[in-house]
């Protein structure tokens, strides 16, 4: 007798332990498989994916149902109702919404399920969150943290420049080698989401630590075990997506930004900063590798409001009125109600 493959998600194996649909633990792990080799995403993603399957398989085994046929509109919308009572934001309904969507696709294409009515559910509309970015003074003070006396210090100021001068998701700066980067040009080959290729630019500073980095830095740290990574630990092995984002957070903590500051701020600020200097937005969403500029417009409504908020702050005649503080200098001008306005 086989053991059945174990899921990414601890969460899901308990589930499924108390589902009363008996193909489910079967056809959920056939899923974890598709989506992960037909998609090529990481484990860490797949887990993702599996995990906002939890609640459905919890509301299922709660409804009573033994059998996916039964799965219709009516209770689907009750299974909606059930994440919105158990007080889930609308990002993560919808986001748990597109990923039984995605599941239940599998299975009208991989079994003899039709559910020809999931398609017409629909979830919240999503917030409108802007994302968090610093400014250019913030900026620099997080870059001038690192102890460059130090091996360690100029790795980390290189790593630092690299994802806000070139815009780099964390795990595409985790997954650079030496072959990726053109310190004549200040060119990274970069593989972003889906595993689609981008060439990303850096500058001229930028440039200066990362070779500094390569030659003083990295043949220190490397052993004959070590690959071809560009960013190393002091053993000699590849630096993970962990380690880069607890880098990132004591340097941001340092500096005193936003203790929510993380690696993405890092590449919000860089496409903000592109737009307030006034690049083209499609230029933006090339170097940022987003496949739609819809994904690259939200940066727009970021310096949009960045600029409200430097005029208000700037600006004499956007400031609060002398008046209002007591004053009659004010030069607004005094509007009085009509004495027979009605």
């Amino acid at each position: 007798m086989t053991t059945a493959k174990r899921l990414p998600s601890p969460a899901m194996e308990d589930a499924l332990l108390r589902s009363s649909v008996p193909d489910l633990p079967s056809l959920i792990r056939d899923y974890a498989d598709h989506i992960a080799s037909t998609q090529q995403l990481s484990e860490h993603t797949v887990r993702n994916y599996i995990n906002d399957l939890v609640p459905l398989v919890e509301f299922l085994d709660e409804s009573t149902v033994t059998n996916l046929k039964n799965v219709d509109r009516l209770l689907l919308r009750g299974y909606l109702a059930s994440l919105i009572s158990a007080e889930y934001s609308r990002s993560s309904v919808s986001r748990k919404l597109s990923a039984l969507k995605s599941f239940f696709r599998f299975l009208r294409q991989n079994s003899d399920l039709e559910l020809d009515q999931i398609d017409l559910v629909t979830g919240p509309k999503k917030e409108k969150k802007l994302p968090a970015i610093a400014s250019n003074h913030e900026i620099d003070r997080l870059l001038d943290e690192p102890n460059t006396s130090t091996n360690a210090g100029i790795r980390d100021r290189a790593i630092l420049e690299m994802l806000y001068g070139a815009g780099l998701r964390v795990s595409e700066a985790n997954a650079m080698d030496i072959a990726d980067v053109d310190l004549k040009t200040k060119e990274a080959r970069i593989i972003g989401k889906g595993s689609k290729p981008r060439i990303a630019l850096f500058g001229t500073t930028a440039g200066a630590w990362l070779e500094k980095y390569l030659h003083d830095v990295r043949p220190t740290f490397a052993s004959r075990r070590s690959d071809s990574a560009i960013w190393m630990n002091q053993s000699g092995g590849r630096l993970s997506t962990r380690s880069i984002q607890r880098i990132v957070k004591k340097y941001a903590l340092a500096a005193g930004l936003d203790p929510d500051f993380h690696t993405h701020s890092l590449r919000h600020s860089f496409a903000t900063h592109l737009l307030d200097g006034g690049a083209d937005l499609r230029v933006v969403q090339d170097l940022l590798g987003h496949s739609s500029p819809a994904t690259t417009q939200i940066y727009t409504h970021v310096s949009a409001e960045q600029a409200r908020k430097v005029y208000l702050n700037a600006h004499p005649r956007a400031r609060k009125s002398k008046r209002s503080s007591g004053s009659s200098d004010s030069d607004e001008p005094n509007v009085q109600q009509s004495t027979d306005a009605k």
